[in-house]
């Protein structure tokens, strides 16, 4: 895994897109198509939002998901991560398809499970959780040799506290208890990981994912073995 750090968080978001876009310029002058995972949060906001900028890409040649959903809130809530993405980026730009958790179907889990192994994953662009989580990977339920692709857990609360205090939810009693998440071995698929994590409620878990051993214990530190991560850092997440 690189790791590159940067001034501002505008700037970290900036570096992370075009990073993102040289792959995926790249990969389409080689292939027919790419497949590339998303994730929802916050700290995506910069990385995404100068992602749609960027010249030179046939959309209509990606095929994308995204890694996670919660259980539980109304489809039309704005906390689900399916809208959140369809408002910032699948809406925005002519992508080949997109596919959803659909969590109102009697089966989401196998379902997304057999959209994701039906063919190579190109790209996964992530964050890290405050509790060092990648996707809905929380410590008690990660698992880097898990033999499913997508499951359904039990957030772990200072995961959920998370969601608080990014702004998504008002209380922790309104964030939901269970979440379907793509697992690590599903994330560590993709050939190129754009690992994006700004600012300084994220510094324990960068430096976590840096320099504990590398254990479920932080979840993240695992990605030091994917030789196609790059974490992008600003001053605030890595201490600088």
């Amino acid at each position: 895994m690189n790791t590159e750090i940067f001034a501002t968080r505008q700037e970290m978001g900036i570096a992370a897109a075009n990073a993102t876009a040289v792959f995926l310029r790249h990969a389409l002058s080689e292939q027919e198509t790419v497949r590339a995972i998303f994730a929802a949060a916050p700290s995506q906001n910069e990385m995404l939002a100068a992602l749609l900028e960027a010249e030179g890409i046939d959309w209509n040649r990606v095929e994308a998901f995204h890694m996670d959903e919660y259980l539980g809130l109304c489809p039309c809530a704005p906390q689900r991560f399916g809208l959140w993405l369809k408002e910032r980026l699948f809406d925005r730009l002519p992508f080949r398809a997109v596919h959803l958790i659909d969590t109102s179907i009697a089966e989401p889990v196998a379902q997304y499970e057999k959209l994701l192994r039906s063919a190579p994953i190109d790209l996964v662009c992530l964050g890290i959780g405050e509790n060092g989580h990648i996707a809905f990977n929380d410590p008690p339920v990660a698992d880097f040799d898990d033999p499913v692709w997508v499951k359904v857990i039990e957030l772990e609360e200072a995961c959920r506290q998370q969601q608080v205090n990014d702004g998504c939810f008002a209380t922790l009693a309104d964030v939901p208890p269970q979440a379907i998440t793509l697992t690590i071995p599903a994330l560590l698929s993709g050939r190129r990981l754009i690992c994006t994590v700004p600012g300084p409620r994220k510094r324990q878990a960068v430096y976590r994912t840096l320099n504990d051993p590398i254990s479920t214990a932080c979840p993240a530190t695992i990605l030091r073995n994917h030789a196609g991560c790059t974490l992008f850092l600003d001053r605030d997440s890595a201490g600088a």
